[in-house]
C-alpha cells in the first residue's frame, strides 16, 4: 500500500503510484524505457525528437502502449527556442492527439499557441522550465503543471543557474498550479523534501540512466555508475545554450574554445557538439567524446539495475525519510511530553 504522503496532484493527474516523472531523454526515451516506467508506477515520456519521421514516432507510441500494461506514458515535445523554417511542431502535436496520447511534456519555447488543440484533445500539459520566472509565464498561459529543473540537472539548466532547493522555495511562494522539482534528484529523501516544500513531485533523469531498460551500451552505463557528483561540467554558455554534461574530452575542448574566444559562435562549436557524436557513445560505450548530458545526481547512480529495482530503492529511502519526520507512537502507559 502506497503511503498517503505520495497522493499528490501528480499521481492523481497521471494515475501513477508515486509522484515521480521520468523526464524525456534524447535518443534514450524509447518504448523499452518508457514502458518500464509505466509498469513500475511512474510516468515517462517518449522524446519525439528521437523519431524524426512521423511514422516512426507513431510506431513507437503504439509499441509503448502495448508494453505499458495500461500504465501512464506521454510524449516529450522539445521545441527550439525560436520558430525555424521546416519545424513540424504542429504536425507532431496532431499525431500525438490522433494516437490518443493523454500526456505531453513540453520544453524549449512557450507552448501557448498549441494549448487550445491540446486541451481540446483532453491532453494534460506539463511544461519544463529552467527557473521559476519561466514557470510563472507558463502558469499564466494555462499549462496544467510545470517542472522546474535547477542548475544541478543534466542537459540544459538555462542561464539563471538557480539551484533546485531555491527553486523549490520560490515556486511554493509564486505558483498556484502544481509543480515538480528536478535537477540533482536521485534519492528518496529528496522526494520527501520536495513534497514538504510544496512540490507535487520530482523529475528524475540522471539517476535512471543506469537502468537496464535504457537502450545504451553497457560500458556507457558502467561509466555513469562509477562516476561522482563532481564528474560533470558546464559549457556552451557563450552561445546562450548552457549545458551540463559528463566531463570528458569533448566538453573540455568546447569549454577551452569558449574561454579562448568568448564570441566564438555556434558554427565553430558544431563539429564538437553535434548530437550524432553523442549518440555514438550510447552505441559504442566510448564516453570520451560527445556532449553527454548528465547531472550532479551521478553521485547517486550506483549499480546498473532494472528500473523497478532502482525505483524500489528510492521508495525505501522516501519511506525512511518520512519515518524520521513522524513521531514514534507512545508505548502503553507512557505520556507524550508537550
Amino acid at each position: 500500500m502506497t503511503d498517503p504522503a505520495f497522493d499528490t496532484a501528480v499521481t492523481r493527474a497521471y494515475g501513477t503510484r508515486l509522484p515521480i516523472v521520468a523526464g524525456g531523454l534524447m535518443w534514450l526515451s524509447d518504448a523499452a524505457y518508457v514502458s518500464a516506467c509505466a509498469r513500475a508506477g511512474i510516468v515517462g515520456f517518449l522524446t519525439a525528437a528521437s523519431f524524426p519521421e512521423p511514422d516512426a514516432l507513431r510506431a513507437e507510441i503504439r509499441k509503448t502502449r502495448e508494453m505499458s500494461e495500461c500504465g501512464a506514458f506521454g510524449v516529450n515535445v522539445s521545441m527550439l527556442p525560436k520558430l525555424v523554417p521546416g519545424e513540424r511542431t504542429q504536425e507532431i502535436f496532431a499525431l500525438i492527439a490522433e494516437e490518443g496520447v493523454r500526456f505531453v511534456e513540453t520544453s524549449g519555447r512557450n507552448p501557448e499557441p498549441w494549448l487550445p488543440m491540446l486541451k481540446e484533445a483532453g491532453i494534460t500539459v506539463l511544461h519544463k522550465v529552467p527557473s521559476v520566472r519561466f514557470a510563472e509565464k507558463a502558469q499564466s498561459v494555462g499549462v496544467d503543471m510545470v517542472s522546474i529543473v535547477g542548475a544541478e540537472c543534466g542537459g540544459h539548466p538555462g542561464l539563471d543557474l538557480v539551484g533546485s532547493f531555491v527553486n523549490l522555495a520560490l515556486a511554493e511562494r509564486r505558483l498556484k498550479i502544481p509543480f515538480l522539482i528536478g535537477g540533482g534528484v536521485g534519492h528518496g529523501g529528496q522526494l520527501v523534501a520536495a513534497l514538504a516544500g510544496g512540490a507535487s513531485g520530482v523529475v528524475i533523469g540522471t539517476r535512471f540512466l543506469v537502468a537496464e531498460e535504457i537502450t545504451a551500451h553497457p560500458d556507457y552505463k558502467r561509466a555513469l555508475a562509477g562516476a561522482r557528483e563532481t564528474d560533470t561540467m558546464l559549457s556552451m554558455s557563450s552561445v546562450r545554450n548552457t549545458i551540463r554534461t559528463l566531463k570528458n574530452e569533448t566538453a573540455q575542448t568546447v569549454a577551452r574554445m569558449e574561454a579562448e574566444n568568448p564570441e566564438i559562435g555556434i558554427e565553430a562549436l558544431l563539429p564538437h557538439v553535434s548530437g550524432r557524436i553523442g549518440r555514438r557513445a550510447y552505441e559504442t560505450g566510448d564516453v570520451s567524446r560527445g556532449m553527454l548530458s548528465a547531472g550532479q545526481a551521478l553521485g547517486l547512480t550506483g549499480e546498473i539495475a532494472p528500473l523497478a529495482r532502482i525505483l524500489g530503492g528510492l521508495e525505501e529511502e522516501a519511506l525512511a525519510a518520512l519515518a524520521r519526520l513522524r513521531p514514534a507512537p507512545a508505548r502503553s502507559g507512557e505520556e507524550i511530553a508537550v
